[in-house]
């Protein structure tokens, strides 16, 4: 079956790389260090570029370089030096918004994709940068979906937007807030994130107030009410339910947030656009089992990490904003593989926490990814047990490979 749409999942670290790779991406981007807009967590090095490279590769899995922060004439000459080297190591193209990156890109050689920060909000800027070697635009996500259809007809290159993820309360990223309060660049990647906190209003008379979504709340003792939500942390975006929207705008490729997130979330929300994706190019999308797959999908992706859910600019303005993480569950570190068993697809699981059949585990290692695995049966000595006590070693039955080493964790449910 020819592709119709090319789901692009994002990767921290090994495990995540992996998990996407497992859950169905068709590609994946990864930051270089130094050099991309989430400075603050663990990013690739060279090395462990060529080896995510070889990886995806063994897959038919493309790899993307994220290069996308503001350069300084000292980072420009370094990257000169680094973008062979990226070359060498396998990646399929790289990630920029700035110019002379694009430039110093097509000197060796490399695949060009315009990055969200370019800000790329019409055709005739894509006619522009298609004449200096850009090979693909990631577009402004504040494109309503009748915009991106009038782009897509004019458009000399392939187009690639969000469809889940983080939403900024800026233009696609380009905030001073974190340069303002914290002396972090946002667009050198260093973003603290102070749009994600609970703000107040004092008065002239020093009285406080929470601004809110639902009341204007006073926290003296006048009123006890607090506010529901952090008025500048927008909800995430989530577009599950409009696959045929946009495949139908003329847009290439799906692309979902997520650089700092953790491995789960990757695996969990690869997997479900590659279930929805799958199901519009079957044909099955209007059916009576796809309603069901819907409130499924849904389901799955309000339990890993996320904000509450919105369709962004996509129909014209986002949503009120909404409280921070809603997710429904957290991971709770209760053990990790001794053995696998793979004639029986069993695990030997030493535990540091109660288990109990029904349990939710996932079970996250450098080779094995992040999966999830529901608690079917406990042995203990070869004995069915219904629960597996701390600092006991306990055999569960497992539907994929796990590895010794791999760490295992409960879902618990929030209060």
């Amino acid at each position: 079956m020819v592709k119709i749409v090319e789901l692009l999942s994002p990767a921290k670290d090994r495990i995540s790389l992996i998990s996407a790779i497992k859950n169905g991406a068709n590609s994946v981007y990864v930051g270089l260090d130094g050099y991309n807009m989430r400075a603050n967590i663990a990013n690739f090095s060279m090395e462990e570029i060529s080896e995510a490279a070889a990886l995806c590769h063994q897959r038919g899995v493309k790899l993307y370089v994220c290069i996308n922060t503001s350069l300084s004439e000292v980072e420009v000459e370094k990257l000169k030096v680094n973008m062979p080297k990226l070359k060498d190591s396998g990646a399929d193209a790289v990630i920029v918004s700035d110019l002379g990156a694009v430039k110093i890109a097509r000197d060796s050689e490399m695949e060009v994709h315009m990055s969200v920060q370019a800000n790329i909000t019409n055709s005739e800027s894509l006619k522009v940068l298609k004449e200096l070697g850009v090979n693909r635009i990631i577009l402004s996500r504040e494109l309503p979906i009748q915009s991106i259809q009038e782009i897509a007809v004019n458009s000399p290159m392939e187009l690639e937007v969000f469809v889940h993820g983080a939403m900024c309360v800026a233009v696609s990223g380009r905030c001073f807030l974190s340069s303002y309060m914290y002396n972090k660049s946002a667009n050198c990647g260093e973003c603290l994130q102070p749009c994600r906190k609970e703000w107040k209003l004092t008065s002239e008379d020093d009285e406080e107030f929470i601004l809110g979504e639902n009341n204007f709340s006073n926290t003296g003792n006048t009123s006890e009410t607090r506010a529901t939500t952090h008025i500048l942390s927008p909800r995430d975006l989530c577009m599950v339910e409009h696959i045929p929207l946009l495949i139908e705008s003329g847009v290439k490729v799906f692309k979902i947030e997520g650089r700092a997130k953790p491995a789960d979330y990757v695996a969990t929300v690869t997997k479900v656009y590659r279930e929805a994706i799958n199901e519009y190019e079957a044909g099955l999308w209007n059916t009576p089992e796809h309603e069901e797959n819907v409130i499924r999908w849904l389901e799955e992706l309000k339990n890993v990490f996320n904000r509450g859910f919105d369709t962004g600019f996509y129909f014209n303005t986002p949503k009120e904003n909404s409280s921070s993480n809603e997710a429904k569950y957290k991971k709770k570190d209760v053990g990790e593989v001794v053995n696998y068993y793979k004639r029986v697809q069993a695990a030997e699981i030493r535990i540091w926490d109660d288990i109990d059949v029904g349990d939710a585990l996932i079970i996250q290692g450098q080779t094995t990814g992040s999966i999830e695995q529901t608690v079917e049966s406990i042995q203990i000595d070869g004995k069915p047990v219904k629960k597996g006590a701390k600092g006991q070693n306990v055999a569960v039955h497992v539907t994929d490979i796990v590895r010794p080493g791999d760490n295992v964790y409960k879902m618990v449910f929030k209060n």
